[in-house]
């Protein structure tokens, strides 16, 4: 018998959060100060991962800057993101899932320092019972900041579901047997998303909002 939804997991990135386009800029900005060579396409293509894995993957020539880039990246996203918000539709289904009483959490690319600032800035702390990112865990697709959130809420991953933008996402819910959503207006196709089995692959936060509504539902009446 399969067991009740009790819990979703969201990235931030892509998928919550319109913030893909500040990302690049922010990237482009810090590789242009040293010199580096940096497509939107390539920029947009790491988001999702830790930040040491993005340098690795977009500098692998200049090690040596890796710490500079990216405190200089995020320096600026910090600076400049003050616009940014929630996809539309995003804060009435965060709470009406918590009316639920399903659980909500985070598991995302970003930094602690990233993760904690744009919490803050939605005033939306309350509404998660952990939140993991990536510079306090593994980078995705590594599952490891999904069992450590699965441990801290006592569930297994047949009771969660995970929500995200990317390949990533994705293929880190696979890695530890979990069911998966994939959204398509943020970084990563529906074909590529595909590869990895979701659920759903869904097209806007409305449609998110009913997929996960019916997954709640459809399970609690099993």
């Amino acid at each position: 018998m399969s067991k009740p939804v009790e819990l979703i997991i969201f990235d931030w990135d892509g998928t919550l959060f319109d913030s893909v386009g500040q990302i690049v800029t922010s990237l482009k900005f810090a590789a242009e100060q040293f010199n580096q060579p940096l497509s939107d396409e390539a920029a947009q293509s790491i988001i999702g991962l830790g930040l040491p894995e993005v340098a690795q993957i977009l500098f692998p020539n200049v090690p040596e800057l890796h710490d500079q880039i990216l405190q200089c990246y995020g320096d600026h996203y910090v600076e400049h993101s003050k616009h940014d918000q929630w996809f539309e539709g995003v804060a009435e289904m965060l709470n009406d899932l918590k009316s639920q009483g399903i659980q909500l959490a985070v598991a995302t690319g970003k930094s602690r320092r990233g993760l904690d600032w744009v919490l803050a800035q939605t005033k939306s702390t309350h509404l998660f019972e952990i939140t993991r990112a990536a510079s306090e865990t593994k980078s995705k697709p590594d599952p490891l900041m999904l069992a450590e959130i699965l441990e801290h809420t006592g569930l297994s991953a047949d009771q969660a579901i995970m929500v995200g933008d990317s390949s990533y996402d994705l293929e880190m819910a696979h890695n530890i047997a979990m069911p998966k959503v994939g959204v398509s207006y943020g970084v990563h196709t529906p074909e590529i998303l595909s590869q990895y089995n979701p659920i759903a692959i869904v097209d806007n936060v409305a449609m998110l909002h009913q997929t996960l509504n019916h997954q709640v539902q459809q399970k609690q009446a099993v």
